[in-house]
This record gives structure tokens, C-alpha cells and sequence, in this order.
């Protein structure tokens, strides 16, 4: 059994995201972080072309002792020393060519942006399949009438394809937040300064972000945090709007309400007690993470004050809650896309509770723009995919 199975995080239990961000994922990531570098090291003629073949051979998680590696990692402070050296026995002939000039934040860093570019993959196309739900909600009920809620009460009519179109429209600016952002390659040797690599220092960085597929750094960032904070933020942002969504799904579920309800499943929204009940589980897992990554960002954020030229536990205390904003905000998206697809809709509840509203109202003032308004974020919609 995995020694994090994700029982105690069902929203991203056995999803996409939780194998992006595993421990093997993040082993491989460093691995391949060494294999990039002495590739772009041979290709400007620092390492043997050979020396580069062998170690990006070598550089396969399945013959490292990933349990070992992490309780070895106590000796170091961190698991690039005890794999760099793991790395350099496989390597044979080429052992003195692995990890040259780097330090273990370089390789470390650049395994958690490879781990993050993958993550941010799974995460965004999940995200797609939730516009993609949430546009058709908004064009299909566009002009059905309901009671908006101000302060959790019935406040004047509009539209359901309204509040569709503000969930779709907060989904979509928060999907591209995440997409935009730059996450660079991480080398600059013991102090950041490149020195290791003499006059040919900036080529490698460059050579370095092409081999990874990452983006190219202005300088190393080392104890500049701002690449990690903003990943952080933006995940932030990807579980607060998909939050918004199923804080209203919830509330629509409710008893007394019925406008809305989560798809049954098999055993989905049961209750271990009350089996009349259909609990909205798949909201409940989407608020959950919400709930929980503005307070990992939180450490993230307050790591930013590190010393000089190395940190000295800032670093060190972003890895986890990195890695739970990936997989939290993952599992959100995934979730996420289930609960749109299957959303019913009740037009029928809604046009009675709208009634009860009017009867308070004695007319009936029409939903004003809300059709305007729907037509907005689909017009949004439809530009980021073209």
C-alpha cells in the first residue's frame, strides 16, 4: 500500500492530479532535471556527448531506492544529495559528470517546475471540461427565471443561465491566470552565480530551459520565491472559483430549495446512517479544497523572506504545500468537471420559488440584463478558444 493513499483527501484521491504529484513523480522530476542538465552541458561542450547519453540512461526511477533516497534525505536536508549520489553509481564511467557545477536547490527546483508544468496540464484540461459544461449551462438557460439571493434571501429575479455565466466567467479568468504563468528552469550553482559554468553560463541556462521544456530565468531565483508564490496564487484562485460554484450547488441541493441537485451515482451522496438522504458529496469535496489551499499558499508566501543567498527552512517548508495546492486544486478540477456534467436542474422549483418571490414583490420587474450578461461571458468564452 502507497504510504499516502489520499484517505484522509478524497478529492483528489486516485485522481489525475494525485499521480502527477506522487513521490515517484517528483523523484522522476529531479531525474529528470540531472539528465536535461548534462545534456545541455554536452551541447556546449562541458560534458562528453557520451557522459550525457549514459547519465540520461542511468536516470530512471525505477532503479532508484525511492524509500531510501527520502530516509537519507535526513543526513542532507534534502533528496537531491542522497539521489545525486545514487545517480552517480549507476552512471558508471560518467559518474563524474553527473550534477556538475549545480547545487541541490537547482535540481530540486527545476523537479518541482517539471512536477508543476505536468500537474498544471492535467489540471487545465480539466478545467476545460468544466467550461465546456458551464457554457452550456449558461446558453441552455439563459432566459430561465429563478430568485436571485442576496444574504441568503430572495432578492429580485433573474436568470439561472446567469449564475452559470458569473461561474463559468470565474472559472475562465482564474484557468487563464494559470495557464499564463512562466515557470522557469532553476540553475545557479552553490551561491547563484553561475560561476561553475564560466563565460558559457548563460548558454547553459538557456540550453537548460530547452531541454526541460521550462521557461528561461532572467537570473536564478534561488531566494526570489516569486515563481513558486505566483504557481501558489493562482491555484488559489483555480479552487476559490471552482469553491464558488459548489458553495451555490450546495445551497441550491438544500431540502427546502431543490432547484438544483448533483447526478446520483452509485454510492455517491450516501449516508452511512440516513439512507433516505443524497448528500451533495461531490460540492462537499470541491469546498473542501477551497477551504484548504489559501491556507497552504499562506506558508508559501510567508517563505518569500529567505536569507541571502540559500534558504535555511523557507525553502524546504514550500515543498509540501506546493504539492497540495497542485493535487488539491487538480482534484478540485477533475471533481469539478463530474459535478457540472451531470448537474439537473429543476426549472420547475425554481419558476415556484421565483412565485413566492413575486407574491412579495406584487409585480413582476423581469430579469432585467441577465440574458445581456450571459451573452458576456460567452462571447469571453468562445475568444479563449479561439
Amino acid at each position: 500500500m502507497p504510504p499516502d493513499a489520499g484517505l484522509l483527501s478524497p478529492v483528489r484521491a486516485g485522481t489525475e492530479a494525485e499521480a502527477a504529484t506522487s513521490d515517484l513523480a517528483y523523484l522522476t522530476a529531479m531525474l529528470d532535471a540531472e539528465a536535461a542538465l548534462a545534456r545541455a552541458q554536452a551541447r556546449l561542450g562541458i560534458v562528453p556527448a557520451d557522459a550525457a547519453e549514459a547519465i540520461t540512461e542511468a536516470a530512471d526511477a525505477g532503479r532508484i531506492d525511492l524509500v531510501g533516497v527520502a530516509r537519507r534525505a535526513r543526513g542532507s536536508g534534502n533528496p537531491v544529495v542522497p539521489l545525486a549520489a545514487d545517480l552517480r553509481a549507476l552512471a558508471g564511467g560518467a559518474a563524474e559528470h553527473v550534477h556538475k557545477g549545480a547545487t541541490s536547490q537547482d535540481i530540486a527546483d527545476t523537479g518541482a517546475m517539471l512536477v508543476a508544468a505536468r500537474a498544471r496540464r492535467v489540471v487545465l484540461a480539466h478545467l476545460d471540461r468544466a467550461l465546456d459544461a458551464l457554457a452550456g449551462l449558461a446558453a441552455r438557460y439563459r432566459d430561465t427565471p429563478m430568485a436571485a439571493r442576496t444574504l441568503g434571501r430572495q432578492a429580485l429575479p433573474t436568470t439561472f443561465g446567469a449564475k452559470a455565466a458569473n461561474w463559468l466567467l470565474g472559472c475562465l479568468e482564474a484557468r487563464e491566470r494559470l495557464a499564463a504563468l512562466a515557470l522557469p528552469v532553476q540553475l545557479g550553482g552553490p551561491a547563484g552565480t553561475l560561476d561553475a559554468f564560466g563565460e558559457q553560463a548563460l548558454d547553459l541556462v538557456a540550453a537548460y530551459a530547452r531541454e526541460t521544456g521550462l521557461a528561461c530565468p532572467v537570473l536564478p531565483w534561488h531566494t526570489r520565491r516569486t515563481p513558486v508564490a505566483d504557481l501558489a496564487a493562482a491555484l488559489a484562485l483555480v479552487t476559490g472559483a471552482l469553491g464558488k460554484i459548489a458553495t451555490d450547488v450546495w445551497l441550491l441541493s438544500q431540502s427546502e430549495v431543490g432547484e438544483v441537485a448533483e447526478a446520483a451515482g452509485a454510492g455517491r451522496g450516501g449516508s452511512s446512517s440516513m439512507p433516505h438522504k443524497r448528500n451533495p458529496a461531490l460540492s462537499t469535496l470541491i469546498r473542501s479544497a477551497a477551504l484548504q489551499v489559501p491556507a497552504q499558499v499562506q506558508v508559501i508566501l510567508a517563505a518569500q523572506a529567505a536569507p541571502h543567498e540559500r534558504p535555511a527552512g523557507e525553502w524546504h517548508a514550500e515543498w509540501l504545500p506546493l504539492r497540495e495546492c497542485l493535487r488539491l486544486a487538480g482534484g478540485a478540477a477533475e471533481t469539478a468537471a463530474e459535478l457540472l456534467d451531470g448537474l439537473e436542474v429543476s426549472t420547475e422549483l425554481m419558476q415556484a420559488d421565483l412565485d413566492d418571490l413575486l407574491d412579495v414583490l406584487g409585480d413582476d420587474p423581469g430579469p432585467g440584463a441577465a440574458a445581456v450578461l450571459v451573452g458576456q461571458a460567452l462571447d469571453a468564452y468562445r475568444r479563449s478558444r479561439t
